[in-house]
């Protein structure tokens, strides 16, 4: 547990320029905190504690807005950024080196049994307000685009933007950390617009064209 906490812990510098000291992170990062809670909890609840877990998972919440299932499997190197009201629900699965923002949900559609909130691979970024929900799977290198509803799995090495959330990019392997910013997400709608402008500007020169050439 003590190893995947230092894990954690260097991951915030990995991917926050604002972390500037152990000591600060320790101290005054909320999503820091609620992971230690976590991973506590997680441990308590692998061993078949009774009620503690979900104590210490109830009392984390409160103290950081950040709510997580202590049955939820959470791989190492994550990173909740700022924290506030992330939610990660109880047959959740987070793969290596995942980060959510703010506002995220992990959660399910109804009052579905088993399997029921989704599985994200390795390497995934997860935009602030993003809703992931069902037992869906999310590929290894994904980007979630903020505000998106996923409702279906997704392949590795996508983008996806929307509600619902679609794919609009596949290709390529880079790591979703070498481009975590969200103001240069790809735009599909704005995109398809420029293109039918572009059509039509086309056909009013071919249409005066035509006009000025006068009857043949």
């Amino acid at each position: 547990m003590f190893k995947r906490v230092n894990q954690d812990l260097k991951a915030v510098f990995d991917r926050d320029p604002a972390a500037t000291s152990k000591l600060e992170v320790i101290l005054t990062y909320a999503g820091f905190h609620a992971l230690i809670a976590y991973r506590f909890a997680h441990w308590l609840w692998s061993h078949e504690m009774p009620f503690l877990p979900r104590v210490i998972s109830q009392l984390a919440r409160w103290l950081t807005g950040v709510e997580i299932h202590p049955a939820a499997k959470i791989g190492t190197g994550f990173f909740i950024d700022h924290g506030m009201g992330v939610v990660i629900g109880e047959t959740a699965e987070i793969g290596d080196h995942v980060t959510l923002f703010q506002g995220v949900t992990l959660g399910g559609t109804g009052k579905e049994r088993g399997k029921r909130h989704p599985t994200l691979g390795s390497h995934v970024v997860v935009g602030a307000g993003a809703k992931i929900l069902g037992g869906i799977k999310i590929g290894d290198n994904v980007k979630i685009g903020a505000n998106s509803v996923v409702l279906k799995s997704v392949p590795p090495n996508s983008t996806v933007i929307g509600v619902p959330a679609r794919v609009i990019k596949t290709e390529g392997e880079r790591l979703p950390e070498a481009t975590m910013d969200h103001i240069n997400m790809p735009d599909p709608i704005a995109d398809r617009f420029e293109s039918l402008e572009r059509e039509i500007i086309e056909l009013r020169k071919k249409l005066e064209n035509r006009q000025n050439q006068g009857p043949q």
